[in-house]
């Protein structure tokens, strides 16, 4: 049962707003996976494997700026306003890489969409985090995680009804000329401006931080903002926690303060988590869906339908570790995506290697998509958004993204690199050992945060 003290209707409100900005990423680094087939025709850049690593590798550039630059930023001028910026540079790069007639102007206005994304990455959980009461903090943050998938679902749903069908048989020639060629990727990229406007619009309605307000010295507007979440005694009460954890801080975060040994190991554990999340492989397989529905066996119709596919299971699962992640724990259930995944990947590398296609190939593809949307996906982010202590959020939020988007840029550029050199079987082994290596991580170095305070878990921590 919900606790009727708290005013869910508009904490829910201005969650699902700030949450946005994951919705945007989403459709954002998704989009493109359905658009490859024909930018890269248009672009002539099919048989290229480092060109084509590089073009969809490229946002991740802007990510990485986006990322770092966000903590830095959103600790002097808070949560809200960098939220508003990311919006508008994703309006900007909807619109210029749609219209974007060489590839280097593309692969400028993706590198400006990559900035958006990695902002919002670090903003929208940690703001959702430092909104949310503690004991539905979990589910609160997982809707950044929901609204990521419904962008990626949205994305492949929006890139499949664009595209039209193309017949078997058809060379690059002939899809150069065709609709898809010339017009159906452009405004696979154009849609994103409606929902980047609309996120545009709504934040200026949302209320700063109320940690933030705190850590800023504006204590009244703190309190108005915790009182209409859970009423006056809560916004008295949290209001002295977020105080206590506060009291030794400057006005300015001093990069020192990151090479304490406490806050060190407590960083150095979110980095590696991060590039864990990545590194578990999944991520390729929206972004490199063309590649391995192909080896899979299946055709660009087809392989356009399963990207859906895996769109709709990810966010079916991903409603499933928002109702787990406040009973079950984040430990327990990180510790089964990357045990789930390490032994899927052992199989899938397998089906590849003895050279099985069609449908045993999708449901493998799916099984792993389900796994990391109730696992890894959602619970990264609550963590992350969870341990780093009150000073020194937003930097170590930066931080940890960064070593997220860099692990991500790694991966992505590496992969068609990887598939031709290793096969698809050595590929997903590879995988599968470092889901293995995550596995162990998790065990030996991550405590239980949930249900608690971010004031009792630095406290801990």
């Amino acid at each position: 049962m919900l606790n009727n003290e708290f005013n869910f209707k508009y904490i829910t409100f201005i969650i699902c707003i700030s949450a946005l900005g994951g919705l945007l990423f989403g459709y954002d680094w998704v989009v493109i996976g359905g658009a490859k087939r024909f930018y890269e025709v248009y672009f002539g850049i099919r048989e290229m494997a480092a060109l084509q690593g590089w073009v969809m590798s490229s946002a991740i550039i802007g990510c990485l700026f986006g990322a770092i630059s966000a903590g830095t930023i959103s600790d002097k001028y808070g949560r809200k306003r960098p939220l508003i910026f990311a919006a508008a540079l994703f309006v900007i790069a909807a619109i210029g890489t749609g219209a974007a007639n060489d590839l280097t102007v593309f692969i400028i206005f993706r590198i400006i969409g990559g900035l958006g994304i990695g902002m919002a990455s670090v903003l929208s959980p940690v703001y959702i985090a430092e909104i949310s009461p503690n004991q539905y903090r979990g589910r609160f943050v997982s809707i950044n995680q929901l609204t990521i998938v419904i962008g990626i679902l949205m994305a492949q749903l929006i890139n499949y009804l664009i595209a039209d069908d193309v017949p078997s048989g058809f060379n690059d020639g002939q899809i150069l000329v065709s609709w898809n060629g010339q017009f159906a990727w452009r405004w696979m990229f154009w849609v994103q401006t409606l929902f980047a406007s609309l996120f545009f619009i709504l934040t200026f309605l949302i209320p700063e931080s109320p940690r933030w307000s705190v850590k800023a010295g504006h204590h009244s507007r703190a309190i108005d903002v915790l009182e209409k979440i859970g009423g006056k005694e809560y916004s008295l009460e949290n209001h002295q926690h977020i105080k206590a954890t506060l009291e030794e801080d400057t006005a300015n975060i001093d990069i020192q303060d990151l090479k304490s040994p406490k806050i060190k190991k407590i960083v150095i554990i979110g980095v590696v988590l991060a590039i864990l999340q990545q590194w578990c492989g999944i991520n390729v397989i929206f972004n490199y869906a063309d590649e391995i529905f192909t080896q899979a066996g299946y055709g660009i119709n087809d392989m356009l339908f399963n990207i859906v596919a895996t769109g709709g299971v990810s966010m079916i699962f991903t409603f499933v570790g928002m109702a787990l992640i406040d009973h079950l724990g984040r430990r327990k259930l990180m510790l089964f995506g990357f045990g789930g995944l390490s032994l899927l990947f052992l199989v899938f590398g397998l089906f590849y290697q003895l050279h099985f296609q069609g449908i045993i190939m999708l449901i493998s593809v799916l099984t792993g998509i389900a796994i990391y949307a109730m696992t890894l996906a959602p619970t990264t982010w609550v963590v992350l958004s969870e341990i780093f202590p009150n000073k020194v959020r937003g930097i170590a939020m930066s931080i940890a993204t960064l070593a997220l988007w860099s692990g991500c840029f790694t991966l992505t550029y590496l992969f068609p690199i990887l598939n031709k050199v290793a096969g698809a079987s050595g590929t997903f082994w590879l995988f599968g050992a470092i889901c293995v290596i995550g596995f162990i991580f998790i065990r030996k170095y991550l405590p239980e945060t949930m249900g608690k305070t971010l004031e009792q878990i630095e406290n801990e921590m």
